[in-house]
């Protein structure tokens, strides 16, 4: 079992022990983020789904109305037309064969890669790098486009993928601590409706089984889930 510190044991001892309301847990998130940087707030759900079957996977975008707080670098794989718009955008490296070597040796110093419809041949080879990372563009996601100037502004924008894992959890970014408590609430608002929407037709009961928010350092607090 992993050993926390003063910090977060004290933390812990005035947390809630029962599920609160969204805004009394952000409230608290916040009011306890007191790391020396500016914490990163995320919220995670407990998913109802049958984990053992690929029709009960869960995966989605979703746009923050109130942005991520994070810089969040982006990468494309295109050419021509498509790759001047994508610098135009303000992606923070274009390229094709040459990129797609430099990805291949290793480099992921990234968090969002966009490439056009041609261009997915060759970033194919490539998967075994971006796949485990969660780094590969998808169709689902708006990561495979030929429209790059769109998808990049809407990855530096507010745009989040999220993915369930192995166990039927799955965690997204919402923000920062600096954040103003309207701006998060709105946020994780916004997670739900779309986590929600997302539910397989397969899954049988309850969908979101649970809801928590956190921050970087902070503890987890759980939220009343009304489906």
């Amino acid at each position: 079992m992993a050993k926390h510190g003063k910090r977060y044991t004290d933390i812990l001892k005035k947390a809630p022990t029962a599920a609160v309301s969204l805004e009394e847990a952000v409230a608290f998130v916040k009011a306890n983020a007191s790391a020396k940087f500016d914490e990163t707030v995320e919220v995670s759900f407990r998913l109802g789904v049958d984990t053992k079957k690929s029709d009960q996977t869960v995966r989605g975008t979703v746009n923050l109305p109130n942005g991520t707080g994070k810089k969040i670098r982006v990468i494309v794989f295109a050419a021509g037309q498509a790759a001047e718009e994508a610098k135009a955008a303000g992606a923070d490296e274009v390229g094709y064969e040459e990129l797609i070597e430099k990805v291949k040796g290793g480099w992921t110093d990234f968090d969002v890669a966009i490439a056009t419809t041609d261009a997915m041949k060759q970033v194919r080879t490539i998967a075994r790098v971006l796949g485990p990372r969660g780094l590969m563009p998808n169709p689902k996601t708006g990561t495979v486009t030929d429209d790059t100037a769109a998808a990049v502004k809407a990855a530096k924008g507010g745009k989040v993928d999220f993915r369930m894992d192995r166990a039927g959890n799955i965690g997204v970014l919402c923000g920062k601590a600096s954040f103003s408590a309207d701006q998060l609430v709105g946020n994780i608002q916004t997670i739900f409706d779309v986590v929600k929407a997302e539910r397989p037709a397969a899954a049988k009961g309850t969908f979101i089984k649970s809801m928590t928010v956190s921050s970087t350092m902070g503890v987890g607090v759980r939220v009343l889930v009304k489906e």
